[in-house]
């Protein structure tokens, strides 16, 4: 696995490939403080190739046997590495992801809810029919009857003296005329759950989105991380070369070689450790999107600055508050507390209900006409006393009601602090690639001097060290800074809503 990682990125290494984008300089932070990069094109071309269409991404797709586990190392082995981009990554995930169907299936039993609380709204009727049989087997004045063997038993007398068959239909209609309000607040209690699954499934969403972007760049700076210690090897097995070259030649000595043996095994040890974090990365993307066990990604898009935010930070935090679909969540448990309210206290008024229904009676074996009747009544119905369980039932609503008012409050200052928070990490990300940017530069630059003055014989083989190591903390900073910008980002993406960014900006 070792060498097949050290062979890819050192590819990658001599081909050029670039860890990151280049910045442009803004002209100020208030107006378009995040412009577009461009990447250059020959880092795309170096890239894995990802799926062209989404029917490409159906081998991805995990088992639809749910309860089926694999008994075997043949069914959890991997057989597919797929490189994908972040938005089939996104893709795969809202199709795929098991806390998302979750969501659906709840907002299902809600609207079942709804229907089942409008039913109410509805006379309720039923039919039933029956069939009786009434016959009388045994009669004392009927002569026993003899047996066919002489001196065999004898059987006592059966006769038949009458047989009597009914059949008998009714229906029943009945009807709640008034309910002290029950009926209504059930029907709107029902309504709140169906917004508030709505905003559930909207925040599920929300959340994936942000899960799975993470975790894809996560993936996208472990991928790097091994490129950097990979390159990192590279300079540091140059330079032992070299400092076994002069050895050689009598200019150098001993201790120089073996500091450079020893900073070359320190060196490979934090490229093998990358590595390992690489194939943790790739696996935790795979079970955030639930694709099939048997598959593993990796990153077809280059580590790059993934778009702008164009709002101020009032815009931002002003949107943000009427975007949350937490908010909206929080005011619909509100109003279900208060329907439920009404409710507990309807049962303590008058309940008015009508009811009718009508029979018939048939004998079957009779030549008169059945029998047809009907009744019809209506009926009041007023608890008294409950020792207190509907007050007290009420109460816990009512508390319901001010705990949901006070997690609202809580939660405007919530969304505020995150949308402030993923500003400023924004704007000092974009800082920190600027900064990088020219240490990468000129890390390179002192490397290449240090390099000369080493093989010329004036310079030493710890400036070389020094700068190399300079050269690796520039180029993870720069790629930490990237990433980082990135996951602001997508975190004010998340924090303030996607709905209306566009038109507010």
């Amino acid at each position: 696995m070792r060498a097949k990682y050290q062979k890819r990125m050192a590819g990658l290494v001599a081909s050029g490939l670039s860890a990151v984008a280049l910045l442009h300089s803004p002209a100020s932070w208030g107006q378009d403080p995040f412009p577009e990069i461009e990447t250059p094109s020959e880092t795309e071309s170096q890239l894995p190739t990802a799926p062209a269409s989404a029917a490409d991404l159906i081998p991805l797709n995990p088992d639809p046997k749910l309860l089926d586990v694999p008994t075997t190392e043949e069914q959890v082995t991997i057989d597919l590495d797929q490189p994908i981009t972040l938005e089939q990554a996104l893709e795969l995930a809202q199709r795929n992801n098991r806390d998302v169907q979750v969501a659906e299936l709840q907002l299902q039993q809600s609207q079942s809810e709804l229907r089942e609380a409008e039913a109410a709204l509805l006379p309720t009727a039923s039919a039933q029919a029956g069939f009786t049989r009434n016959e009388i087997l045994i009669s004392p004045d009927t002569p026993d009857i003899p047996s066919p063997i002489p001196g065999g038993p004898v059987t006592p007398g059966v006769s038949t003296t009458g047989v009597t068959d009914t059949l008998s239909t009714s229906v029943q209609l009945s009807y709640d005329v008034f309910t002290s309000g029950q009926r209504s607040a059930s029907i709107r209690a029902a309504e709140a759950a169906i917004r508030a699954a709505e905003d559930t499934l909207d925040t599920e969403l929300q959340d994936l989105r942000l899960d799975v972007s993470n975790d894809y760049y996560d993936m996208q700076q472990t991928n790097e991380l091994v490129r950097i210690a990979q390159a990192s090897v590279d300079n540091a097995q140059r330079s032992l070369q070299d400092t076994q070259a002069l050895e050689r030649a009598g200019l150098g000595t001993k201790f120089d070689v073996l500091q450079a043996e020893v900073q070359l095994s320190d060196l490979q040890q934090q490229l093998t450790e990358a590595i390992g974090q690489e194939e943790i990365t790739r696996r935790q993307l795979s079970e955030t999107l639930s694709i099939r066990e048997t598959a593993t990604l990796s990153a077809a898009d280059p580590v790059e600055t993934a778009g702008t935010w164009p709002l101020s930070l009032e815009k931002s935090i002003a949107l943000a508050l009427q975007n949350r679909s937490e908010l909206a969540e929080i005011l619909e448990q509100r109003q279900i507390a208060q329907q439920n309210r009404r409710l507990i206290r309807g049962s303590f008024g008058p309940q008015a209900s009508v009811s009718a229904s009508a029979s018939f009676a048939e004998d079957i074996g009779d030549d008169l006409s059945g029998q047809l009747g009907y009744t019809a009544g209506g009926q009041v119905t007023k608890l008294i006393f409950d020792g207190g369980a509907t007050r007290a039932n009420a109460k816990q609503q009512e508390l319901s009601v001010a705990i949901a008012e006070t997690q609202f409050a809580n939660f405007k200052n919530l969304v505020r602090f995150q949308v402030e928070q993923n500003y400023f990490t924004l704007k000092s990300s974009f800082d920190n690639i600027q900064t990088n940017e020219r240490a990468v530069e000129q890390a390179e630059e002192s490397l290449r001097l240090a390099r000369l003055r080493f093989q010329a014989g004036i310079g030493t083989q710890l400036e070389v060290s020094n700068s190399e190591t300079d050269l690796t903390r520039a180029q993870s900073n720069l790629l930490s800074a990237t990433i980082d910008y990135n996951r602001a980002l997508i975190s004010l993406q998340r924090f303030v809503g996607r709905r209306n960014i566009a038109d507010a900006s």
